[in-house]
């Protein structure tokens, strides 16, 4: 088996010397082949480490059997992020050693461990969405608008460029709006239209036909 050991420190004076030591003990007990992955005065908090990046690039690969870490937190941000990694793994077929949590999905303890921490991160979620539509429910009984708002628009200008033979393009583009902005304007400029007054002269039928070309 193959197995691809992570080492982290965050300074240049650490050394990850006694990380390598007792994972590259452990694999030789095991009589896996390994490859070391070390981030050297790298922060755990950044979303990007070089060593981490190449070595989960080969794990997606499929060039490794077991993901070996000294640590949770030479390795993840979170718990979430752990779980999500382990998931990951085991949809890749991937083994997690953890040296000093003693968690290994080789061993059925292990995998029990990872089914726990599974568990509870998607009652965290699970905890989150609800929480949320508590938030949206509350606020819509007091009549709040959720969503981003709505641009004013200039109604008359968008219906007045679209009569002129501009573009619904050209017209967002001028109004620095976007196209579908402009289509609901003129869609609503139509209903209104069509509603209120009656196309009585030859002006307004060709603004009421250039409004509904877009409709059609």
């Amino acid at each position: 088996m193959i197995a691809f050991l992570y080492a982290r420190v965050s300074t240049g004076e650490q050394n990850e010397g006694m990380q390598l030591r007792e994972m590259r003990e452990l694999a030789e007990r095991r009589g896996w082949q390994v490859e070391i992955f070390p981030d050297v005065g790298v922060s755990g908090a950044k979303d990007s480490r070089p060593e981490l990046d190449r070595m989960m690039t080969l794990v997606r690969k499929r060039k490794c059997d077991v993901v070996m870490v000294y640590r949770f937190d030479r390795f993840a941000r979170s718990t979430r992020q752990l779980v999500n990694a382990l998931e990951e793994f085991n949809a890749l077929g991937v083994q997690f050693v953890s040296v000093h949590e003693a968690i290994d999905t080789t061993t059925p303890t292990g995998r029990l461990a990872f089914h726990i921490f599974a568990a509870i991160s998607e009652f965290e979620r699970e905890l989150i969405r609800e929480r949320v539509r508590s938030g949206v429910a509350h606020a819509r009984a007091q009549g709040k608008r959720l969503g981003r708002p709505q641009a004013d628009l200039d109604h008359t200008k968008i219906a007045s460029l679209r009569a002129s033979g501009a573009s619904l393009r050209t017209i967002a583009h001028k109004l620095g709006i976007s196209h579908q902005a402009v289509m609901r304007s003129l869609r609503r400029a139509v209903t209104k239209s069509s509603a209120e007054q009656p196309v009585e002269n030859a002006d307004n039928k060709g603004l009421m036909d250039a409004l509904q070309s877009v409709t059609k």
